[in-house]
């Protein structure tokens, strides 16, 4: 051995070699740093009042409201309108206060998203009359020419299934939505004869309410 040349020691263990030239290797790292990454953004919300309480005004809808959120789901309308304010001068000026957490603890699943076809209807509760969202919902462009929002007019004349909001009312119960035995009970009877046009307004006109 050349006694000029110095001795290399050897190496153990991760290098930047090792994981750089080991795909499986890399992908499990990277795996593990997003999971502890999340874990650490995430979790503590469960334990925030302001995440996990309802601010003062929410309650959880009735079996009208509910069966006319079933609608506005079953319908896409989330793909065209968003339920989140961001918390932007332009965003409140226009529709009002931003959106927080405390408002959307009954949601299953809630609606946030920023997709704005149409506009935000966050804050569109008591903003129209009932007549007024009937009209909108039977043909647009009778109240907003340049809508390009399809026509529902079917919603007036399908009847609710009945049967449906006791079912889904013991399901969002189990999940934490304080609803009663009384009130589940009662729910078929809230809503039998109405038609799917006055549940979807029911909704439409619960939105926002508490934070005005």
């Amino acid at each position: 051995m050349n006694p000029n040349t110095p001795n290399t020691p050897k190496t153990t263990g991760f290098t930047h070699e090792k994981v750089e030239t080991n795909n499986l290797l890399m992908i499990v790292l990277i795996l593990f740093v997003v999971a502890v990454g999340g874990l650490v953004e995430i979790v503590p919300l469960f334990f925030q009042k302001s995440t996990t309480e309802a601010v003062q005004g929410v309650k959880p809808l009735t079996p009208l409201q509910l069966a006319g959120r079933d609608v506005y789901l079953r319908e896409g309308c989330y793909n065209c309108h968003s339920q989140m304010i961001r918390p932007f001068r332009s965003e409140t000026l226009r529709y009002g206060h931003y959106s927080v957490a405390g408002e959307f603890v009954y949601d299953h699943p809630f609606q946030w998203g920023s997709k704005r076809t149409g506009p935000d209807l966050q804050r569109v509760g008591g903003k129209y009359s009932d007549e007024w969202h009937r009209i909108h919902l039977n043909n647009p462009r009778d109240l907003v020419p340049e809508s390009n929002m399809p026509a529902y007019s079917w919603l007036e004349k399908s009847a609710i299934d009945a049967d449906a909001p006791p079912s889904h009312m013991r399901a969002l119960r189990s999940v934490g939505v304080p609803y009663t035995d009384e009130e589940i009970a009662k729910a078929s009877d809230e809503v039998k004869g109405k038609t799917e046009m006055e549940a979807t307004v029911a909704y439409l006109q619960s939105l926002g309410l508490a934070l005005k």
